[in-house]
C-alpha cells in the first residue's frame, strides 16, 4: 500500500501556535504532510515566500519527536490548490478550524474542491482549545502596537516579526484603531 500523502496549505504570515498545533496534529493522520505555504501576493504577505517557509521549517526542524519531524515536508505552493495537490499526490486536504465564521468559508471551498476532484478528501481538524482565538492578522496588529505575541507564536517567529517592526515594517491597515 502506498502512502498517504496529505496537504496543509496556508499563507502563513506569520506562522502561529494555532497553524503548528494544526500540523502536528495532521502529520499524524498522514505518512506525509505536505505544508504547501502559499504564494498569495494578493494578501501583501510581510513576510516573502523565502521566509515564511524557513520559518515554517525552523519550527518543524525543531521538534523533539523526530518520527513526527520527519513526516513534514515544508514547500512553496502556487496556483489552484487542488491541481498542486494532484502534482504532490496528496489523497487529502487538512484545514483547520477556529470559529463557526471559517466553517463556513471551509464548507463552500470543499464543495469547490470536491467538484474539482473528488478523490482528494478535506478533513477538518478543529482548532485546540488554546489555539482557537489565535489567527495571523491579530498576531501581525497586536505586535505592530507593542502587543505582547509570546504565547500566540514560537520565540522564532516573534523574533522575526519584532526584527520586521523595529525595519519600520507597517501595521495592518486600521489595525491602529483597535484596542487589543
Amino acid at each position: 500500500m502506498s502512502d498517504v500523502i496529505g496537504l496543509y496549505p496556508g499563507t502563513f504570515d506569520p506562522p502561529t501556535n494555532g497553524h503548528f498545533d494544526i500540523i502536528s496534529r495532521g502529520a499524524k493522520l498522514v505518512d506525509k504532510l505536505i505544508v504547501g505555504v502559499a504564494i498569495n501576493a494578493g494578501k501583501g504577505p510581510m513576510f516573502g515566500i523565502d521566509d515564511r517557509i524557513g520559518l515554517v521549517r525552523e519550527w518543524a526542524d525543531g521538534l523533539e519527536n523526530r518520527t513526527l519531524a520527519d513526516r513534514i515536508v515544508v514547500k512553496k505552493m502556487d496556483g489552484l490548490l487542488v491541481h498542486y495537490a494532484e502534482a504532490q499526490g496528496a489523497t487529502c486536504i487538512i484545514r483547520g478550524l477556529r470559529a463557526v465564521t471559517d466553517f463556513d468559508y471551509e464548507f463552500q471551498m470543499t464543495g469547490m474542491n470536491s467538484r474539482l476532484n473528488s478523490d482528494i478528501e478535506t478533513v477538518f481538524l478543529m482548532a485546540s482549545e488554546r489555539c482557537q482565538f489565535i489567527s495571523s492578522r491579530f498576531v501581525k496588529e497586536i505586535g505592530g502596537l507593542g502587543g505582547d505575541i509570546s504565547t500566540f507564536v514560537p520565540p522564532h517567529v516573534k523574533a522575526a516579526l519584532e526584527n520586521r517592526f523595529a525595519m519600520g515594517e507597517k501595521v495592518l491597515s486600521g489595525a491602529a484603531s483597535k484596542a487589543y
